[in-house]
């Protein structure tokens, strides 16, 4: 996949490797896939200017009604571009496998997205029918399966918990059956309404328990108030996570965020905001190294388009969201990692050979002492400078990286110039 972003890169002279005292315990190797992304226009060939491992097939006009339309009659071409163009471009793909069609509806005044009567609960038959049709045809190309979107909003599902788990034992048992492979996702969950957050999430964990827990992860929309910070992102995880060991889930399941953005309006009269520049690759690339603090083994970004009015930060060729994303993505892909969080958290990544730090603040700022042989600094918009090491350097919400010359040049090599839009 190409990649986009700025360079602006100082030469420095010969580094040693960077010492660092009593490091933690390193997890495994960060997989491309940790990297998602929307991408609307998949169908027709889009390919997003950033590297990614992974995508989440929604907003993309291949929901169950738009490819089932009518009890016997389907629609393949969309789905089926979409997932030849993701494979084509490296991705993994994830397919939600709801929401309700019109015809299949029992109220067609619940919900309203992307058709009447979407957020209705459908006759089992009728569910079964369609996951089996789709497990089958597109169990070699489809990696994980999500069971629906935002099940707690009643503009999405207007049925209890319990029926949510009923169609995810459903279709588990045909997914396991035609494609054992392939991962199933819990219906996602938006966690900034609280209510809606409260009614429906810890129930339906109750409801998958009683049933064996039939999904290999369990998934939330991370998005914060309209007004809300990475920092408001990291307590909703830390909630999350915190009903799920409530809950029980086992340690086995992996924890999915599959959607988040910032700036969103809402919920009620909270408005919305626009964050560019800085502010906008800071805060793409601090999540990102969120995730490893807080336990998120996947995440998908909402999502690849031109720039409107719903979204706060645009991600977009050049764009600085953009820019934060792939430096974020050169940092972490395919590097081992030990993470000790703190009033500023710390990141160790690579290997024993090319070690690097990256440090960031949640929230406030704190200081950060380079550590030794270290001589490179990258922010997140990869603007790099010379450093010293015991040189004491403010930390705030703007990731640094921190790490030899030859390991800095070999993360410049693997990326393609372009320049930054003024955002």
């Amino acid at each position: 996949m190409r990649r986009a972003i700025i360079v602006t890169t100082a030469s420095f002279g010969l580094a040693m490797s960077i010492v660092v005292a009593n490091p933690a315990a390193a997890g495994d190797p960060i997989d491309k896939v940790q990297f998602g992304m929307h991408v609307p226009n998949i169908s027709i060939g889009v390919d997003p200017g950033v590297s990614y491992g992974a995508i989440r097939l929604w907003d993309s006009g291949v929901t169950w009604g738009q490819v089932q339309q009518g009890k016997k009659k389907y629609w393949w071409n969309g789905l089926d571009a979409s997932i030849a163009n993701a494979n084509s471009q490296g991705a993994e793909v994830l397919y939600v496998l709801g929401s309700t069609p019109k015809w299949a509806a029992s109220n067609k005044k619940q919900g309203f997205y992307p058709n009447k009567g979407a957020a209705s609960v459908p006759k089992m038959s009728d569910w079964k029918n369609w996951v089996t049709a789709v497990v089958k045809r597109h169990g070699d190309s489809i990696n994980a399966y999500q069971i629906w979107n935002e099940a707690n909003l009643k503009d999405f599902w207007a049925g209890t918990p319990k029926q949510m788990a009923d169609l995810t034992k459903a279709a588990s048992k045909i997914i396991r059956k035609y494609d054992p492979g392939a991962k199933v996702v819990s219906a996602s969950s938006t966690v900034r309404l609280d209510k809606s957050y409260e009614k429906f999430f810890p129930a339906y964990l109750k409801a998958l328990k009683k049933k064996k827990w039939p999904v290999d992860v369990i998934s939330i929309h991370s998005y914060p108030k309209g007004t809300g910070t990475p920092a408001n992102r990291s307590a909703y995880l830390e909630k999350v996570n915190t009903q799920m060991k409530k809950s029980k889930v086992p340690a086995s399941k992996q924890l999915w965020d599959t959607e988040f953005n910032y700036g969103i309006k809402g919920p009620g009269k909270t408005k919305g905001k626009s964050i560019v520049g800085d502010k906008a690759a800071s805060w793409v690339a601090q999540t990102y190294l969120e995730n490893l603090v807080q336990g998120v083994d996947r995440s998908y970004w909402y999502y690849w388009d031109k720039p409107n009015s719903l979204l706060g930060i645009t991600m977009q060729d050049g764009y600085p969201g953009a820019v934060g994303y792939e430096t974020a993505y050169m940092w972490m892909v395919d590097s081992f990692y030990s993470c000790t969080p703190g009033k500023v958290n710390i990141c160790q990544m690579g290997d024993n050979v090319q070690p690097a730090v990256v440090a960031w603040a949640t929230s406030g700022s704190g200081t950060y002492t380079v550590p030794a042989n270290a001589t490179v600094q990258c922010d997140a918009m990869n603007r790099c400078s010379a450093v010293n090491p015991g040189d004491s350097i403010a930390i705030g919400n703007m990731p640094l990286w921190f790490g030899t010359t030859e390991r800095n040049n070999q993360n410049q090599a693997a990326l393609v110039q372009s320049p930054a839009i003024s955002q």
